[in-house]
């Protein structure tokens, strides 16, 4: 290819000026090169999330919650009782009636803290309770009711605080989205007097064998 030198004292004539000049009119207005530039861009490619397995959930769990285990069955109930879009709550169905969701988890995870030093430290403590407010503390019974129901309902106080924390686990996992149904969406509290909905995401799903 010729290279004019702008630094040389000899240049060339004119009609070689002309010939250069015809040659790359004809290069610029080449069909090859016109249909070059007319190609449309390609798009940019779309990455596509990673595909999650359970080792990659349980890893998750491990690096952001400090139990990892607990945090793993509230996962598991919760996609237990979501519907086809991965959607759990505000309600579970429990026989006739229906529970928030966070009391249902609470309840399905007490049998998970049967040994749990601070449960038997909540029953000593109902139990002596019941003895000196019971009306009849001579019947076996009705104290031993009494103290199970007053039990449950503490179990279940600290339960959702329990779950609460896993869920938030969950969501800093990048496993599930939570929001929230119900009354005073501008407390403090941001779940006073409502209830969690829960949605899980469509790859965890299927990780956890879920059809998504």
């Amino acid at each position: 290819m010729y290279q004019l030198d702008l630094f040389s004292p000899h240049q060339p004539k004119r009609g070689g000026n002309a010939q250069i000049s015809r040659k790359a009119s004809h290069a610029v207005s080449s069909p090859s090169l016109e249909i070059l530039n007319d190609r449309p861009l390609q798009p940019d490619v779309v990455e596509q999330p990673d595909a999650v397995d359970l080792p990659e959930i349980l890893q998750r769990l491990a690096d952001v919650s400090a139990r990892p285990r607990y945090t793993f069955m509230v996962l598991n109930l919760i996609a237990r009782v979501s519907d086809a879009s991965g959607r759990a709550g505000p309600y579970v169905r429990e026989g006739k009636g229906l529970v928030g969701i966070r009391d249902w988890l609470s309840d399905a995870l007490i049998p998970v803290a049967q040994r749990d030093p601070r449960r038997l430290k909540i029953v000593r403590k109902v139990r002596a309770e019941v003895a000196h407010n019971v009306d009849n503390p001579t019947d076996p019974d009705c104290t031993e009711t009494i103290v199970a129901q007053a039990v449950r309902d503490r179990l279940r106080h600290s339960g959702r605080t329990n779950v609460s924390r896993a869920v938030s686990d969950l969501v800093r996992a990048g496993l599930l989205r939570r929001h929230y149904q119900g009354y005073r969406i501008d407390h403090e509290n941001r779940g006073a007097q409502r209830e969690a909905v829960y949605t899980i995401m469509p790859e965890v799903r299927r990780a956890l064998g879920q059809h998504a």
